[in-house]
């Protein structure tokens, strides 16, 4: 099983982090061990001060694909729920200013929370979905997948071209603006389309 994501999907996230938009889909991987264990805390990790929660809408691959067409992109998954992308964001822009890769401040253990999954056919429509996060109750970020620059079926076609897409395959679409940092003792909750999916403690 591999994480593929998609960054710089929403064009607020990107003004908030004074990044360029880009002509395609930004893409980087986390490896299996960036899952974060059902019901374990998040514990910050000793290599940063500036750990980032980046709620996102993710699906699961239900079958084996490559150069999918866009067309054909949604018979590829049936399951939707919301993850944590969490980013050590000191290390990225340190690395980033060096021209290095990222994947120490994006692939580190415990770094992808998975919530819940549901059924696609419980939604009316994948490409307007509110979903939001809640730190210790209050509500940080907030999005509609209305706003995504890349639509989930293009995102499909898109990685598709560049590595095979598996059963059990997870993609991470994106954040919204509005990704902060965490705190111990920080609560985070996802909710999508009023359905709470996620749940994690920060320690």
């Amino acid at each position: 099983m591999k994480i593929i994501c998609i960054g710089r999907n929403y064009a607020a996230h990107i003004e908030e982090l004074n990044n360029e938009k880009t002509q395609d889909p930004v893409v980087f991987i986390k490896p299996d061990s960036a899952v974060l264990p059902k019901e374990q805390d998040f514990y910050i990790p000793e290599f940063s001060q500036e750990i980032h929660y980046e709620l996102e809408v993710i699906i699961k691959i239900k079958k084996v694909g490559k150069h999918i067409q866009q067309k054909f992109a949604s018979e590829y998954y049936d399951e939707v729920g919301l993850g944590i992308d969490f980013t050590a964001r000191d290390l990225q822009s340190f690395l980033k200013s060096k021209g290095l890769p990222w994947e120490k401040a994006k692939g580190f253990d415990g770094s992808a929370v998975l919530g819940k999954w549901i059924k696609k056919e419980s939604l009316e429509d994948i490409q307007n979905l509110d979903f939001k996060l809640l730190k210790n109750g209050v509500p940080v970020q907030e999005g509609n997948t209305q706003l995504m620059l890349w639509k989930i079926d293009e995102i499909i076609a898109y990685v598709s071209k560049f590595f095979m897409l598996k059963k059990g395959d997870i993609i991470f679409t994106g954040t919204p603006e509005g990704v902060g940092k965490v705190e111990p003792n920080d609560y985070l909750t996802g909710i999508l389309e009023g359905r709470e999916l996620l749940n994690v403690k920060i320690k």
